[in-house]
C-alpha cells in the first residue's frame, strides 16, 4: 500500500507539473537533480518493499533500503549540515537523522518511507520554480545565437548575437529572427512581435521604427541599427526578471522561516527531553527512543514551510503563459490585497496608438509646413502622440527633418531645433494657450489638441483621437466587482477627451488635466486614506505615480525601458483584459497559501498531540506528516493548470 502511494505521488507530480503535454517531462524536469534523486529513492524504495514482503533474506531488502536512504537523502543531508555550519538549524537535516534513527531501532522501512515523501516533496518546490523559468520564456522566444552584422555597411560577416555591441547595423532578411533591440535605419518591412507585444498581425517598420530581439521579420530586408548590448535587450532583461522573481520570497514565507529557525530548536530539545526523560524514570530505551523519533517527524514544519512558495511560484508561471510577467511573490501577494484601481488614458484605456485627423495651421504656415516642422521635433520623442504625429507626416509624405537640442517634458511636450527655428509641441494649457477658439472646439468634439509653437509663436493645432480598447468596459468592471469599489482614471490629457472615454469604459470617477507630480498627490491621498492603489500606465509619463502606487502594471506593447523597471507587473500581450484576471489569480493564490497553513497546522497539531498522549506507530506519523507536505505541494502547483487562469468573465 505505501509502494502505491509513493509512486502515485510520484506520478501526479510528474502530471501535474508537466500539464498536458507528456512529452515534455522527460526534457523539461527529469533533468532536476532534485526529480532524479526522488525517482531514483522511490525505485529502491519499491525493490525494497517487494523484496520484503516475498520473503528475500533481510540483508537484501535492508540493502535496497539503504540506497533509498542515500539517494534521497545525500542531497538534504548535505544541506543541513551545510546549515548547521552557519549555525542554522534546518528541518532537511531533522528529516534525514529521524530517518537514521528509526534504522538504527530496526525500523528501516519507515525510515524509508520518511526519505522517499521527503524527497518528493524537495522535488516539487524545484519543478515549480523550473516550470516558472520554462513558461515565461517559452512565451517570450530567445533571440537567434548568430546574425548578420555589416562591416563598412557593405561587408557582411556572421557574429555571435551575445557579442553585439550598441551601433552596430545588422543586415535582417525575409523571415530572419532579428538579432538584436534596434531601430530601422533602411527598408520596410513587417514585423512578427507577438512574442514581446502580442500584437496579433504583423507591426508594419520603416526607417526611425523601433524592432526588438527574437522578433520575426516578414517580407522585406531591413538594415537595423543595435540600440542595446544583448544582455540588456528587452528579451534579456525579462528573462532576468523571471529568474528573480523565481527567487523571491513572500512576506509569509519570510516569517514562516523565521519562526522555523526557533521552532525547530524548540522541537530538538522536546525531542530529547522525550528520549532522556523516559529512560532517566526506568522506561525503555527502544520505546523512548520510537516516541522520541515520532515526535520529531510528525512535529517538524515541513509542511507549513511548502505552503507558501508553490502556490506563489506555480501562479507567476501560469500568469507567464497568459502573457503577464510578474516580477517577485512580494508582488503576487500584495495584487491579493488591491484595494482601487487607477488608469492612465493614452495607451492603457485607450489602444495607444492615436491618430493625427485633423489640423489646424496658424498665419504664415501651411499645414504641410506645420506637420513637417511638429514631426521633426516629436521624431525622437516615445509619447504616443509623438509617434502618432510622425507617422501621420510619413504617410502623407512629408519631410521629416533631423532634430536637434531635443528635450522633453513628461506631461508637457517636447522641444527642439529643427534647422535655425525652435519648434515646441505639447498641451495647450502646460504651453500658455487658453482652451478657447480652435483649441477649444477640437477638444469639445473628443479631439485632443495639441500645440505647436514656432521660436514661441503658435503656428498651429493638431487635433489627435485615439480608441478605447474593446476589453476597457469589461476590464473594468472585473476590477469593480474584484475590488468593490469603481476604478477611476487619472489622466493629463483635457476633461472634455477623458470624460468621453470614460463614459465608454464606466469610469465615473475622472482626474484630468494631470502633470506628473500631480498624479502621484492623486495615489498618495488615496493611500493616505488607507487604500492600497494599483496604478496601471505605459511607463512613460506615469512613471512617478508607478513608483508611488502600492503596485504599479505597465502595458508592454512598446517595451519601453520604464515599463519594464518602474512597474512591478507588465502585461507583455497589451491584453487589458489580462488585469482582472491577474488579480484574480493573485487572491486565489492568498486563499491557496491560508487553506494550506490550515491543513499543515492541523496535520502537526493532530498528530503531536496524538503521540504525546497516546501511542502513534512511526508508519502512521511518517506517512501522516509527510503526506500532508505532499498534499500542500501539490494543492499549490494546482494553480499551474490551464484552467486555474480566471477568464474573462470572471
Amino acid at each position: 500500500m505505501y509502494a502505491a502511494i509513493v509512486w502515485g505521488v510520484s506520478a501526479a507530480v510528474v502530471r501535474d507539473t508537466a500539464g498536458t503535454s507528456a512529452r515534455r517531462v522527460p526534457a523539461a524536469y527529469s533533468e532536476l537533480p532534485e526529480v532524479r534523486w526522488a525517482l531514483v529513492a522511490s525505485a529502491f524504495f519499491a525493490l525494497g518493499l517487494i523484496g520484503q514482503l516475498a520473503g528475500v533474506p533481510d540483508f537484501l531488502y535492508w540493502g535496497l533500503y539503504l540506497a533509498c536512504y542515500a539517494a534521497g537523502g545525500w542531497q538534504p543531508g548535505l544541506a543541513g549540515l551545510q546549515a548547521l555550519r552557519n549555525r542554522m538549524l534546518d528541518v532537511d537535516l531533522l528529516m534525514v537523522l529521524a530517518a537514521i534513527g528509526a534504522a538504527a531501532i530496526g525500523q528501516v522501512f519507515d525510515g524509508a518511507l520518511l526519505i522517499v515523501i521527503f524527497a518528493t516533496s524537495g522535488a516539487l518546490e524545484a519543478v515549480a520554480t523550473r516550470r516558472t523559468e520554462d513558461s515565461v520564456r517559452g512565451l517570450l522566444g530567445l533571440a537567434p545565437e548568430t546574425t548578420v552584422r555589416l562591416r563598412d555597411y557593405d561587408v557582411e560577416e556572421v557574429v555571435d548575437t551575445a557579442l553585439l555591441a550598441v551601433g552596430d547595423v545588422l543586415l535582417i532578411r525575409p523571415g530572419e529572427r532579428i538579432g538584436g533591440d534596434g531601430v530601422v535605419l533602411e527598408g520596410a518591412s513587417e514585423v512578427d512581435q507577438a512574442t514581446i507585444t502580442g500584437e496579433p498581425l504583423p507591426a508594419d517598420k520603416a526607417p526611425g521604427d523601433e524592432v526588438f530581439a527574437g522578433t520575426v521579420n516578414g517580407t522585406g530586408t531591413l538594415r537595423i541599427q543595435v540600440l542595446r548590448p544583448s544582455a540588456d535587450t528587452v528579451i534579456s532583461r525579462i528573462a532576468a526578471m523571471v529568474t528573480e522573481a523565481s527567487a523571491s520570497k513572500a512576506r509569509t514565507q519570510l516569517f514562516i522561516e523565521k519562526v522555523e529557525q526557533r521552532y525547530s530548536v524548540l522541537m530538538v530539545t522536546a525531542t530529547v527531553a522525550l528520549l532522556v526523560i523516559p529512560v532517566l524514570a526506568g522506561g525503555d530505551l527502544r520505546s523512548a527512543l520510537l516516541r522520541a523519533m515520532t515526535f520529531m517527524i510528525v512535529a517538524s514544519p515541513c509542511a507549513l514551510v511548502l505552503s507558501t512558495m508553490p502556490p506563489l511560484l506555480a501562479s507567476i508561471a501560469n500568469a507567464g503563459r497568459h502573457g503577464v510577467l510578474v516580477k517577485s511573490a512580494v508582488v503576487l501577494e500584495k495584487l491579493a490585497g488591491v484595494t482601487h484601481v487607477a488608469f492612465d488614458k493614452t495607451g492603457t484605456l485607450t489602444a495607444g496608438t492615436p491618430r493625427l485627423t485633423r489640423i489646424h495651421s496658424d498665419a504664415g504656415f501651411t499645414e504641410t509646413a506645420l506637420l513637417s516642422l511638429a514631426a521633426s521635433a516629436e521624431n525622437p520623442s516615445e509619447h504616443p502622440l509623438g509617434r502618432a504625429i510622425v507617422a501621420a507626416a510619413r504617410r502623407a509624405g512629408v519631410a521629416v527633418a533631423p532634430a536637434a537640442e531635443f528635450s522633453s517634458t513628461p506631461g508637457r511636450g517636447v522641444r527642439a531645433r529643427v534647422g535655425d527655428q525652435t519648434v515646441e509641441v505639447g498641451s495647450p494649457a502646460l504651453l500658455g494657450e487658453p482652451g478657447d477658439g480652435t483649441v477649444g472646439e477640437f477638444e469639445q468634439s473628443g479631439h485632443t489638441a495639441v500645440i505647436v509653437l514656432v521660436d514661441g509663436t503658435r503656428a498651429g493645432v493638431l487635433g489627435l483621437t485615439d480608441h478605447r480598447r474593446d476589453e476597457a468596459p469589461g476590464a473594468v468592471s472585473n476590477l469593480e466587482s474584484l475590488t468593490g469599489t469603481t476604478p477611476l482614471m487619472v489622466t493629463g490629457d483635457n476633461p472634455r477627451a477623458a470624460g468621453r472615454l470614460a463614459g465608454e469604459v464606466g469610469i465615473s470617477d475622472v482626474r484630468a488635466g494631470l502633470l506628473p507630480e500631480e498624479k502621484v498627490g492623486v495615489v498618495r491621498g488615496l493611500e493616505a486614506d488607507g487604500a492600497r492603489v494599483l496604478f496601471v500606465g505605459d511607463g512613460v509619463n506615469d512613471a512617478p505615480a508607478m513608483a508611488a502606487a502600492h503596485v504599479a502594471v505597465a502595458m508592454g506593447r512598446c517595451g519601453s525601458d520604464l515599463a519594464l523597471e518602474t512597474s512591478d507587473v507588465v502585461i507583455t500581450r497589451d491584453d487589458l483584459a489580462a488585469l482582472p484576471a491577474i488579480v484574480a489569480l493573485a487572491r486565489r493564490a492568498r486563499r491557496v497559501v491560508a487553506a494550506n497553513l490550515v491543513i499543515a497546522a492541523t496535520f502537526i497539531a493532530v498528530l503531536v498531540g496524538w503521540d504525546l498522549l497516546g501511542h502513534l506507530p512511526l508508519p502512521l506519523g511518517v506517512a501522516g506528516h509527510e503526506g500532508s507536505t505532499v498534499l500542500v505541494g501539490l494543492n499549490g502547483l494546482r494553480l499551474l493548470r490551464e484552467r486555474a487562469w480566471p477568464g474573462r468573465n470572471q
